[in-house]
């Protein structure tokens, strides 16, 4: 169904406002997110909802060092590796793939062999949005389901594409990975630049520096995506496996 909807949005919205270029699409976009959000908030309320997962996922799978490995956590991986895999072999395994791929870089070839190009473009971005429902299902239980859940998703979603590179499955998959470790280690491990460089660099309390010079990594953590996205922007602005436009 949220396919359906994506296609009749694609069709009668976006293919419109496709023309203008793609500030217009963004802007689209952008406002008809927050309409649906509204929306959400007119037949729900702003309360978040009562979500949670099924029994059988709700439990103890196996343990690793002391800890205890929820069930669902390995779901929501299976899911995850399911999804990558499936779309990696639709798009680099497939004719429909290749098609696909034709359509993004020369759609006027694409159309000469006897494709539809927009009817392409439209398919992608139905099934980008089953995807995108299904991954609110599997995510509206790890994290709290309530209207504003997407927009606290999007900016991590937004560094993980452009970190990977546009337009790469596999760089979206190692900047997915990369992120997830480096926030782990920085929340995991109790880490200063005052304790790690304590005895060779000293900074005064009330100096302008101080503050950072004595924050803990947990502090720290939810801001190094963003920092390692503004090092991608200046460095490699193409990303980890984007590559460079002609």
């Amino acid at each position: 169904m949220v396919a359906g909807i994506g296609a009749l949005v694609e069709r009668y919205g976006l293919r419109r406002v496709h023309a203008y270029g793609h500030v217009p699409e963004l802007l689209f976009t952008f406002g008809l997110a927050f309409v649906v959000e509204e929306l959400v908030r007119l037949f729900w309320g702003n309360m978040p909802m009562n979500y949670r997962a099924p029994d059988v996922l709700n439990q103890p799978l196996f343990s690793l060092f002391g800890s205890n490995y929820p069930a669902f956590r390995v779901f929501v991986l299976v899911v995850g590796v399911a999804m990558f895999v499936g779309l990696y072999l639709l798009l680099k395994k497939t004719r429909a793939g290749l098609i696909i791929q034709g359509s993004l870089s020369r759609p006027d070839m694409v159309s000469a062999l006897g494709h539809n190009v927009p009817q392409v473009f439209m398919a992608v971005f139905a099934i980008g949005t089953g995807l995108a429902a299904l991954g609110g299902v599997v995510g509206g239980i790890y994290l709290v389901t309530e209207p504003g859940m997407a927009f606290m998703m999007g900016p991590i979603v937004f560094v993980v594409v452009v970190l990977g590179g546009l337009g790469s499955i596999q760089g979206a998959l190692i900047a997915s990975i990369l992120i997830g470790i480096l926030q782990t280690f920085a929340l995991s491990v109790d880490f200063s630049l005052a304790s790690a460089f304590s005895g060779l660099i000293t900074v005064a309390p009330d100096s302008l520096f101080s503050t950072l010079w004595n924050m803990s990594s947990e502090r720290i953590a939810p801001v190094l995506p963003f920092l390692l996205l503004v090092l991608m922007l200046i460095f490699r602005p193409r990303g980890l496996m984007g590559r460079r436009e002609a």
